[in-house]
């Protein structure tokens, strides 16, 4: 048995910057987590970050962009001139920030296998300038056949998401990573479980080298009287722990980053629920036995 830690000061280390690698597994958390509090500015969430004691991130691009100066007029003609022209000023300056507050941007969520070309090689040059490993985007064929010539370009990672897409029986995983070695995986296992009612860690042993990140969610199953609905850690049915103990003893570089999607209790807010999740996530991997 094990039991939850309940001070994030826990997760300090002895330079005073919090530290979320718990047993050798890095968990962190997709900046979206923090979409009902009241300030979207990219200070207030990395203020939210840091509240919850994670130390990486993956990083919504919206507000990073938003910092930066994007147009805010919303006509997609000046938006693509922006973005094909701006300087990487703005973009050093937020790394800075993130790196004085002790948050590692791990992965942007920026780019679409849509864009122009010129906006493609864009999203891979801030992804560059913020340290990340590699850019997030929703998981397809087509999507895979567009961006992997870019990855190879940039010597980054596309690293894809999946919703409900495993549900069709059609649905390949190895076939969209077949399009190029520098394609990757963001599993949700939460959505995954959700529609498939398959254990996710059967899917994590055999495309473990292809897993960049696993978004980190609970949720009960296809058969469950609530079907594939969002559950507070603990109280779903996806094998949260399970997931975090296989990553640990094979000692795999993935990263699992909490997904904030259940309903936030009164009285409660995004950051207190986030800091909830990180404690389940830090007890999984440094279970104390009680006396």
């Amino acid at each position: 048995m094990f039991f939850i830690i309940s001070s994030v000061q826990s997760f300090a280390t002895d330079a005073g910057k919090q530290n979320s690698g718990f047993g050798g597994v890095q968990v962190g958390t997709i900046t979206y987590s923090f979409l009902s509090m009241p300030d979207q500015s990219l200070s207030s969430i990395l203020s939210y970050t840091v509240q919850s004691g994670l130390s990486s991130v993956e990083l919504m691009g919206d507000p990073v962009e938003q910092y930066a100066g994007i147009p805010e007029s919303g006509d997609p003609n000046a938006i693509r001139q922006w973005r094909t022209t701006v300087p990487m000023d703005k973009f050093r300056e937020i790394r800075k920030m993130f790196d004085a507050r002790g948050v590692k941007i791990d992965i942007l969520k920026l780019g679409d296998p849509d864009w122009s070309d010129a906006e493609i090689d864009y999203a891979f040059n801030v992804c560059k300038v913020l340290g990340a490993r590699g850019i997030t985007t929703e998981i397809s064929e087509k999507a895979a056949k567009r961006m992997a010539p870019f990855a190879e370009k940039h010597n980054r990672y596309v690293i894809f998401h999946n919703h409900f897409q495993p549900e069709d029986p059609n649905f390949s995983f190895d076939k969209i990573l077949a399009y190029g070695s520098k394609l990757m995986l963001n599993l949700d296992c939460g959505h995954y479980y959700g529609v498939t009612g398959k254990n996710p860690c059967i899917l994590i042993e055999r495309l473990h080298d292809r897993i960049a990140s696993i978004h980190m969610k609970d949720k009960t199953g296809p058969k469950a009287p609530n079907p594939n609905e969002n559950q507070q850690f603990g109280k779903g049915q996806t094998p949260i722990v399970e997931i975090l103990q296989l990553v640990q003893k094979n000692k795999w570089p993935i990263t699992c980053d909490i997904e904030l999607e259940y309903d936030i209790p009164q009285g409660s807010d995004a950051v207190k629920e986030v800091t909830k999740c990180l404690e389940y996530c830090r007890a999984a991997l440094l279970p104390v036995k009680k006396k």
